[in-house]
């Protein structure tokens, strides 16, 4: 979706989780569908991390084509919705957070368009991060914590769980785009006595339930979005994204 901020036009791309893979969301939308040097990215237009029917697992989604599309497609800006657990008591099934951390728990994903590959950008990437709250814990799935698991994510400070933000937010800011991140909470994970065992039709149920709050929160956040003036931060951006690149030697 295209706006224009004072000096730097804003286009705003949007990837949805479980239950929002709806193009509705935009008036006159075509669908385009494209190749990049790391493959076909899940889907056109609303990027879906799984195609109809949830037949890739998050270990297989083509993050690395995905984010790359959207850079091509101009996007300045990328709004994720994701489903999660809730690891604290206070973060109830049916809320949403912000996420500003993360916790990496994955292990067979590409994290970077620095690996090599023969898509691979030249040099080492060493990006930074700056410390907020909000932390999500990012496991490798498919499969759910186990409750020895979800304590241990509790105890670490996390505030909720899900497969799917990295290595997607790094990617992003290898590629000097804002991103961010509503996680929709379907359920306390498994850490909490007393509470149904998580199952994939309780999240199925309320990520239904979840989506049209989202969907609502991003028709009203974008336009916001596209009224600020971003040329400095997405300056920042860039020079923050290729200052980390330590380049090959010769």
């Amino acid at each position: 979706m295209a706006l224009c901020a004072a000096c730097m036009p804003v286009k705003i791309g949007i990837i949805g989780g479980i239950g929002l893979n709806d193009p509705e969301i935009l008036e006159g939308r075509t669908e385009k569908y494209v190749d990049t040097p790391c493959g076909k990215p899940s889907n056109a237009l609303i990027l879906g991390r799984k195609i109809k029917n949830h037949t890739i697992m998050p270990s297989k989604v083509n993050y690395q084509a995905n984010i790359w599309a959207l850079k091509e497609e101009g996007c300045t800006h990328v709004l994720v919705t994701t489903a999660c657990g809730s690891l604290r008591e206070e973060i109830q099934p049916g809320d949403m957070v912000i996420i500003h951390q993360f916790i990496d728990r994955t292990s067979l994903r590409p994290q970077t368009f620095y690996d090599g590959s023969h898509c691979s950008a030249r040099g080492l990437c060493h990006i930074q991060w700056l410390n907020h709250f909000g932390t999500i814990i990012t496991i490798e799935g498919p499969h759910f914590s186990s409750r020895a698991e979800s304590f241990v994510f509790c105890t670490w400070g996390a505030n909720v769980i899900n497969m799917t933000t990295i290595p997607e937010v790094v990617l992003a800011k290898e590629a000097g785009i804002c991103y961010a991140s509503i996680a929709m909470a379907i359920d306390y994970d498994c850490w909490k006595e007393h509470e149904e065992a998580v199952s994939v039709n309780g999240v199925l149920k309320t990520m239904k339930e979840n989506a049209n709050k989202a969907k609502n929160l991003l028709l009203t956040t974008i336009p916001q979005i596209g009224s600020v003036e971003w040329s400095e931060t997405l300056r920042n951006l860039k020079n923050m994204a290729q200052c980390s690149v330590l380049p090959p030697r010769h």
